[in-house]
C-alpha cells in the first residue's frame, strides 16, 4: 500500500501563456487578449492557491496548482493509488486544458469530472448540439458557417437567428449584433469571426427567454441532480457579448472594479417563480449525467420562456469556479466558500 499522502493536483493553464502562444501563432494582440481571457478563472483562483492548500490540509490532503506546460510530466510521476487530478481551464482549440484529463487517464490517475472525450466534445458547439439533440434534450438546431459560406445551412427561422463562435469556448455573441434578422448579415459574421479569431460560428434559431444558469458540485460521489443550483442570471441585456465578459473575470475585471464599472448579474431562484421549468430543468440534467456522462463539476446554460419552455443552450465540463455565479452556489447549497467546497470534493473521492 503506498505511503505518500493523498494529493489534489489542480492543473490549469495561465492567460499570460495561451496569449504568448497565440501572438507566436500570428494572432493580433488585441485579439490574442481576447481569446486569453476565458482563461480568466485560472487569474481568478490563483491568489486563492493558498487557501485552497489550507482547505486540503484540514482534510488530511496535500494539494499542487500545476501550470498546463509542467502537466505531463508532473502526472507520470504521480502515484495512481493517492492522486485525483482536477482540470480547471478546458479547451482543444485556442485553449489546451483538455489534454489534462487524457493524460492523467494515460498514466492511471482519478480525475474530478467528466472524461476525457466530453472535453472536447463541449468546445465544439456544433457537434455537441448535434448530440444533445439525438439524445432528444431541447438544443436549438444549428447551421455551420466558415468565413462567409454555410457548411451547414440553418433551419428557418421567423424570430431570426443568433450567431456565436463555434470553439472559442463561449455561448457569447462576439458584437452586439449577433442576433440577426437575415441569414446574409449571419454570412457577415461570420467573416468577421473568421478574420479575428479563426472560428466557424453557429448560426441558430433565435430563443426568448431570460438567461439561466444550472450549477452542480458533487461534495460526495453520491450527490444527485437534487444538488443542483437553478438561477436566472439577470445582466440587463438580452445576451453577453465580448465586452461584458471582459468586464467581469481577470484583469480586466479587476480594473472594471478598480475604476468603478463592475457590476455582476444578479441571480433569482427559478424555482421561486417559475418551479416547472425549474423541474424540467432538473430533467434534462438528469438526462446530461445519465446519458452523456456530466460528473462531479459543471454547469449548464439554458434560456426559460414566461410559459416554461426551457430551451438548453450548452452545457460546460469546466464551469467557471472563482466566478460570482458559482462561488454563489456554493455557498446557497453547500454553505462553503469556494476553497472548502473544492477541498471537501476531492477529500471525499479520496477518503479510503
Amino acid at each position: 500500500m503506498s505511503s505518500r499522502r493523498p494529493e489534489l493536483i489542480l492543473v490549469h493553464e495561465p492567460e499570460k501563456a495561451c496569449f504568448e502562444r497565440l501572438v507566436a501563432d500570428g494572432y493580433a494582440p488585441r485579439r490574442a487578449a481576447e481569446v486569453s481571457s476565458y482563461l480568466a478563472q485560472s487569474t481568478d483562483l490563483a491568489p486563492e492557491f493558498d487557501a485552497l492548500a489550507a482547505a486540503c490540509d484540514r482534510r488530511g490532503l496535500a494539494f499542487a496548482a500545476v501550470e498546463l506546460e509542467g502537466v505531463a510530466r508532473v502526472l507520470t510521476e504521480a502515484d495512481p493509488a493517492t492522486t485525483l487530478v482536477w482540470t480547471l481551464t478546458d479547451g482543444i482549440a485556442y485553449f489546451r486544458g483538455g489534454a489534462a484529463p487524457a493524460l492523467a487517464r494515460l498514466n492511471g490517475l482519478r480525475t474530478i469530472g467528466a472524461d476525457d472525450s466530453l472535453f472536447a466534445l463541449c468546445q465544439d458547439k456544433f457537434r455537441s448540439g448535434a448530440v444533445l439533440g439525438a439524445l432528444g434534450l431541447p438544443a436549438p438546431q444549428a447551421g455551420l458557417a466558415r468565413n462567409g459560406n454555410w457548411l451547414v445551412e440553418p433551419p428557418a427561422s421567423a424570430a431570426g437567428w443568433f450567431v456565436k463562435p463555434n470553439r472559442l469556448g463561449a455561448k457569447i455573441g462576439i458584437w452586439p449584433d449577433s442576433r440577426v434578422a437575415d441569414l446574409g448579415h449571419a454570412l457577415e459574421l461570420s467573416r468577421r469571426v473568421f478574420a479575428a479569431y479563426r472560428d466557424d460560428v453557429v448560426v441558430q434559431p433565435y430563443v426568448a427567454g431570460r438567461n439561466v444558469r444550472a450549477s452542480f458540485l458533487g461534495l460526495t460521489p453520491e450527490t444527485g441532480v437534487e444538488a443542483l443550483g437553478v438561477a436566472f442570471v439577470e445582466s440587463g441585456a438580452d445576451f453577453q457579448t465580448m465586452a461584458d465578459s471582459l468586464a467581469l473575470y481577470g484583469d480586466t475585471g479587476e480594473a472594471a472594479k478598480t475604476a468603478g464599472h463592475y457590476a455582476e448579474p444578479e441571480l433569482a431562484p427559478v424555482a421561486d417563480s417559475q418551479p416547472v421549468a425549474d423541474a424540467r430543468i432538473r430533467v434534462i440534467a438528469e438526462r446530461l449525467i445519465s446519458g452523456l456522462g456530466l460528473r462531479d463539476v459543471f454547469s449548464i446554460d439554458l434560456r426559460v420562456e414566461a410559459d416554461d419552455t426551457v430551451h438548453l443552450i450548452e452545457f460546460e465540463v469546466c464551469p467557471g469556479l472563482p466566478c460570482f455565479d458559482f462561488r454563489d452556489y456554493c455557498r446557497q447549497q453547500w454553505a462553503l466558500g469556494l476553497a472548502d467546497a473544492m477541498a471537501e470534493t476531492a477529500a471525499s473521492r479520496l477518503r479510503p
